[in-house]
């Protein structure tokens, strides 16, 4: 059967340029600053964020990690986590959208053929598509029967973040016979497909992780990533640690946020203590001192998120001779980086209380924000495990398994 498109659905306008880097800056700033405008507001709102993901989708930003050959703009991942990190300081649930879009191109470019590459692709650039996730393999409920030349999938998938508004979905249905997955991706309007928007989590509230529910959805041979069975290979598998460097950046510009709205209330509005003979805040050397203390937890976790992002660029430029030891060094990486933006987005996140005062608890400036979202996000998976993959690198030299998470 040849590949088909059902009819397109978004006119394809003109986008703004993103060939150089003063150009791809740009139009994160001015993103992360519209962005940033209502943030507070909405976060009290929750929902669906509809306006602010037109405005992402409006940027051209969602085509930036695209590769040239199918209309992409063909940026390296460490531009991209560089784009997402701001847009994260200014607000996380947004940026999460953002990155997910960007996984979903990498599991494309990961686990398909190249044909498929052009088929999903080029598709997703000239209708501007907006790709949602529904590949959380630990949740086994949703069900992959082979159908002729096809499949039928059935069940429940959760934490798909992304999925409410998506155009796009890559998904993981279990294959009872093979006792493994089968990785798919399908537009999210299919027969058959229901979208819950039910995420009610304290942080990260619009990052639309609602359920999807398929009912014998049919999903065409062509579809098919990977198959039921199918081993991964070395760079298939730097899928993991892309996601990870992404929840990562996601942590970093959270942290970077908080701080740096701590020191602007801190400039402008906190009063010194009685007891610290200053006239203003900033000059107290307690206050100096610990927002000095704040700084070297946020710098260091930007500088090892660029150092991984780096590794992921040079494995991937390896293509199909990528190594399992090759891969490895990435995971490492990644783990040491997301070990210490983890600390520093939660620390951070409450300690700049201590340093404003209880005045700048009050909701109109929505200070908490950068904590309930650092503590819900950093929740993903165990910070444990990564430190356990870590510590028994230093003594064996062991690489973490690759799995869905290391």
């Amino acid at each position: 059967m040849p590949f088909h498109h059902s009819a397109s659905h978004r006119p394809g306008t003109t986008l703004p340029t993103l060939s150089s880097p003063a150009e791809i800056e740009q139009a994160t700033e001015a993103l992360a600053q519209a962005l940033a405008a209502n943030a507070i507001e909405r976060d009290r709102a929750g929902g669906h964020a509809a306006a602010e993901r037109e405005l992402i989708r409006a940027s051209g930003l969602l085509d930036l990690t695209t590769p040239r050959a199918y209309g992409g703009w063909g940026q390296s991942w460490e531009t991209f986590y560089a784009s997402l990190r701001r847009i994260a300081q200014a607000d996380s649930s947004l940026a999460h959208l953002y990155a997910f879009h960007h996984l979903q191109v990498a599991t494309i470019l990961l686990y398909g053929k190249p044909e498929q590459h052009e088929f999903f692709l080029r598709h997703t650039v000239e209708q501007r598509l907006f790709w949602g996730n529904a590949l959380n393999p630990n949740d086994k409920r949703a069900l992959a029967i082979e159908d002729g030349e096809g499949w039928r999938i059935s069940g429940p998938k959760s934490y798909c973040s992304g999925s409410v508004g998506s155009d796009s979905l890559t998904f993981s249905a279990w294959h009872e016979p093979s006792q493994s997955l089968l990785i798919g991706a399908l537009p999210s309007d299919r027969a058959g497909i229901s979208i819950r928007a039910d995420w009610d989590a304290f942080g990260q509230k619009q990052t639309d992780s609602g359920s999807v529910i398929f009912d014998h959805v049919r999903l065409q041979a062509h579809e098919v990533l990977v198959r039921p069975g199918q081993a991964p290979t070395p760079r298939a598998t730097l899928r993991s640690q892309m996601a990870q460097l992404i929840l990562t950046n996601l942590y970093v510009g959270i942290a970077r946020g908080a701080l740096e709205e701590g020191l602007r209330y801190t400039r402008d509005s906190s009063r010194p203590f009685f007891a610290s003979g200053v006239s203003r805040a900033v000059d107290d050397p307690y206050v100096q001192q610990r927002y000095g203390q704040l700084a070297v937890l946020v710098r260091p976790a930007e500088v090892l998120a660029d150092l991984a992002a780096q590794a992921i660029d040079q494995a991937l430029a390896l293509g199909d001779a990528v190594t399992a030891e090759e891969r490895g060094r990435v995971a490492i990486a990644v783990a040491e980086a997301k070990a210490v933006a983890h600390r520093a987005a939660v620390e951070v996140s409450s300690q700049i209380f201590e340093l404003t005062g209880a005045s700048a608890t009050s909701a109109r400036f929505g200070l908490d924000r950068f904590w309930r979202n650092a503590r819900v996000h950093t929740l993903h998976d165990p910070i444990d495990y990564k430190l356990r993959d870590l510590g028994r690198h230093a003594l064996t030299g062991a690489f973490p398994e690759p799995t869905s998470y290391s």
